[in-house]
């Protein structure tokens, strides 16, 4: 008789285990939360202590010099980062793996010291700046010559320059060079890794739709080179931007674009008469004004400004400091005036709501969908730098886009650095599209990719067979596709095609054959789409603006960035974050070697199999838009 009694215990001891175990969960995340909280207070009690010591505050001295040590990539809208782990690292001096430094930022500031009768001088120093878009770099240099027009001097310092680093630096008024330093300027190129010998090895079955002579996102999956029809098409913009860095440099050094050493030959003959040294053979040809050491750098700069307070080297502030000895730590918004919105869409496009520094379909439909609901904005700014990404979530943008309009708010679309594929998808249907001369945009097509592993498999000796009522059930991944499944995506891809182009075609006011033959996939620069008319106008992003205000008929106006909302604690710690650069070290470069740039080569390539999510595995996206 014991035994049933044992058994009807036994739900009633579960249960009892069940709570305690519970009990001791939410304990244990409980004391978690206290530490987390914790460590924050600590920081905010350190943060509080600082700003209280004279000794740490952001003094911006007469007669000084404003120093622009850019460190790493300059771009329209930051990846986002926890602002709380962000706050640790600098605390405990760790090494930003990609800092970026946003482009907005760097122009107020060259704007601000312009006016600000304590910086008597800009200096240059860039050896921390990385690759960036040649878009982004004449912004940056035409804010530089407004600063020289206010009578203000430029003085570019290097123990080296990359091709990106020295365009902005030929725009100063001297250019100074270690003695044992390099400069060479090797244009342009598009040099891509290509897998398609590796995939048979592995035995991975590729399974590629496209259309367009010219759409080769795909080709370093199914070719082991580079296709003649993109040698051409790449080429072709290729020199249109090299031709626009060798027409701003020659002008800002004031010689013939003759000077560029492109033929190996004359420049071997170069570097002979300059006995074999770098150093030499720039300032020979002009590219620099004075070979010094960083002694000599330093020396000439107190001549130009004065001592620092230290009495250790010139009188001068950094980028960083300034910024945040300048920028308000909240923005203020009237919430009375008219406003032109300013909506950021940078990066690959995907499906769904995305973090900041990538663009999701959902996330910034909302943003869109934001502009058009608030009664204050009268006009849309679109600032897209992009190369595409995800063909449903591009069409999600668009019909976002046409709402806004629907309601009677114009929309400008204003291109970056990339407006190329779904990017251009979603700045086709803006009432004006203006691009940077150096914009790459176009690369008009769709492709559908993916890859089945039956053969791998099957050398591992793993199988899968099975029975299903239709042809098509149980497709997937370990089965080979059949050529009625291969028929229904190329069909869907044409399809897509076709309704990009009559998108193009819809607000170019162009017929769908002229779009075709500019379209099948193929990139253009700027200038280049402007003469093809893909793009109604040359401009930066306040040429856009403008031309919004122009557009909803506005006399007065504010500009409004639209971004995902952040939360009163984000805020505080990233205004803290910008405080705390008083007196935390500023972030030290982070030099990689040759292997750490090929596997990262490899790694950004092959990343896009698993980045993409599209849900119907249709992409828009130009993979050869980026410039070696």
């Amino acid at each position: 008789m014991t035994e049933p009694t044992s058994l009807a215990n036994a739900p009633v001891k579960q249960s009892a285990l069940k709570r305690v175990t519970l009990k001791f969960f939410s304990l244990l995340n409980s004391f978690r939360k206290i530490i987390v909280n914790l460590v924050f207070f600590m920081v905010l009690f350190l943060f509080i202590a600082a700003l209280g010591s004279d000794e740490d505050k952001i003094v911006i001295p007469n007669n000084t010099a404003l120093v622009l040590n850019i460190t790493g990539d300059i771009v329209e809208q930051k990846h986002a980062i926890d602002p709380m782990d962000a706050l640790i690292s600098e605390a405990l001096e760790e090494k930003e793996k990609n800092p970026e430094v946003l482009l907005s930022d760097l122009l107020n500031v060259i704007e601000r010291a312009k006016n600000d009768s304590r910086i008597e001088m800009i200096v240059l120093q860039l050896q921390g700046l990385n690759s960036t878009g040649l878009s982004k770099l004449q912004d940056i240099a035409q804010a530089l010559e407004t600063f020289k027009a206010a009578g203000k001097k430029i003085i570019a310092v290097g123990d080296q320059y990359s091709q990106d680093q020295y365009y902005l630096a030929s725009s100063a008024n001297e250019v100074w060079l270690n003695p044992r330093g390099w400069l060479l300027l090797d244009g342009y190129g598009r040099y891509q890794l290509y897998f398609k010998s590796a995939l048979d090895k592995l035995a991975i079955s590729q399974h590629i739709f496209r259309v367009g002579t010219y759409k080769s996102a795909v080709e370093p999956y199914m070719r082991d080179d580079m296709s003649a029809a993109a040698k051409e098409a790449n080429k072709l913009w290729l020199s249109d931007l090299w031709l626009q860095y060798k027409t701003d440099v020659a002008g800002n050094r004031k010689f013939s674009i003759d000077n560029f050493d492109e033929n190996a030959d004359v420049l071997v003959a170069k570097l002979e008469q300059a006995d074999g040294n770098i150093a030499q053979y720039a300032l020979d040809n002009l590219w620099v004004d004075a070979l010094k050491n960083r002694q000599e750098m330093k020396l000439s700069l107190i001549k130009l400004v004065g001592k620092n307070a230290a009495g250790d080297s010139y009188n001068h502030i950094s980028f960083k400091h300034y910024l945040s000895a300048t920028k308000p730590m909240y923005p203020m918004v009237n919430p009375n005036t008219d406003k032109v919105a300013v909506i950021v869409a940078k990066g690959t496009i995907l499906d769904g709501h995305q973090k900041p520094g990538t663009i999701g379909g959902d996330s910034t439909a909302s943003l869109l969908r934001e502009a058009r609901l608030n009664h204050n904005v009268k006009a849309v700014v679109l600032r897209v730098d992009s190369p595409g990404g995800s063909a449903y979530a591009s069409e999600i943008i668009r019909q976002e886009i046409e709402l806004i309009k629907l309601a009677g708010k114009p929309v400008v679309a204003s291109m970056g650095t990339y407006a190329a594929s779904g990017g251009y998808w979603i700045s086709a249907p803006a009432d004006k599209i203006i691009a940077s001369p150096a914009t790459i945009t176009g690369s008009i097509g769709i492709y559908g990719f993916f890859m089945t592993f039956e053969n791998s498999l099957s050398k591992l000796g793993v199988y899968t067979d099975g029975v299903g009522t239709t042809d098509i059930a149980g497709f997937g991944v370990t089965r080979p596709l059949t050529d009625g499944m291969a028929r229904v995506f190329q069909l869907n891809i044409n399809r897509g095609y076709q309704d990009f182009i009559s998108l193009v075609a819809e607000n170019r006011n162009m017929s769908l054959e002229q779009v075709d033959s500019i379209a099948q996939g193929r990139v253009w620069s700027g200038v280049k789409a402007k003469e093809l008319g893909l793009v109604d106008e040359l401009g930066n992003l306040t040429t856009a603006i403008n031309a919004a205000a122009e557009l909803a008929e506005l006399a007065t106006f504010e500009t409004l960035l639209i971004e995902i909302e952040k939360t009163p604690k984000d805020l505080f710690l990233q205004g803290l974050l910008g405080q705390a650069t008083s007196f935390f070290p500023e972030t030290q470069i982070v030099t990689l070697s040759n292997t750490d740039k090929l596997f990262l080569e490899m790694k950004a390539q092959l990343s896009h199999l698993n980045l993409l999510n599209d849900p119907q595995g249709v992409y828009s996206l130009c993979m050869a838009c980026e410039i070696n």
